[in-house]
């Protein structure tokens, strides 16, 4: 009987090795591709925290009119289209066309406050989707001036896509539009338009 019971005990103890031993492959398998999982969704995430930080860099580069800065954030093959017209051709056109546009800016951003005088934008609701070395951004703005009394003049949106170049996120496109103006000053009244509108 007790020779039974070892016999048995032996038996269980070489199967579990056997089932531990051709269990341990699958089990390092899943394990790696969990870690490859977790890795991916980071670098998604890592990659949406840098192309929101251009969203704001833009936003800090408009207001402060360093359009040095604020062309620097396209790509080679970059383009901006809204209000003020449509360019393409990289950062050098949009560097052109800024400052024919709007004028100033030819500084460096850290040299001035943020804000233009009286004026500057809110960016918003960034909503990022990324695949692999493009991606795609959906934002609000809102231009906020003291023009026809202090309150958010016009608002819109922005729809962008980026390419990772030399392994940074840079505006391949960018579409303002402005979904909201707020209403015209009447004749006499205190303020007038935003001179030029705003650039977006």
């Amino acid at each position: 009987m007790r020779q039974l019971l070892v016999t048995r005990r032996t038996g269980l103890l070489v199967v579990s090795g056997l089932v531990i031993t051709l269990l341990a492959p699958v089990a390092r398998a899943q394990e790696a591709r969990t870690i490859d999982a977790l890795a991916a969704r980071l670098k998604v995430l890592e990659d949406k925290e840098a192309i929101a930080n251009v969203l704001i860099a833009y936003g800090r580069a408009l207001d402060s009119r360093d359009f040095k800065t604020y062309a620097s954030l396209f790509s080679r093959d970059g383009s901006w289209s809204g209000g003020l017209g449509k360019v393409t051709g990289g950062p050098e056109a949009i560097y052109d066309f800024m400052t024919s546009r709007i004028g100033g800016g030819r500084g460096n951003a850290a040299a001035r406050p943020i804000g233009f005088g009286p004026t500057y934008h809110i960016m918003s609701s960034f909503e990022i989707s990324v695949s692999g070395d493009t991606a795609t951004a959906s934002s609000r703005w809102a231009f906020v001036s003291a023009a026809r009394g202090p309150g958010i003049q016009v608002a819109g949106r922005y729809e962008d896509t980026f390419v990772r170049e030399n392994g940074v996120w840079k505006i391949r496109s960018r579409q303002a539009f402005n979904d909201l103006t707020a209403p015209a000053a009447s004749a006499g009244a205190a303020g007038a338009a935003p001179r030029g509108e705003a650039p977006r």
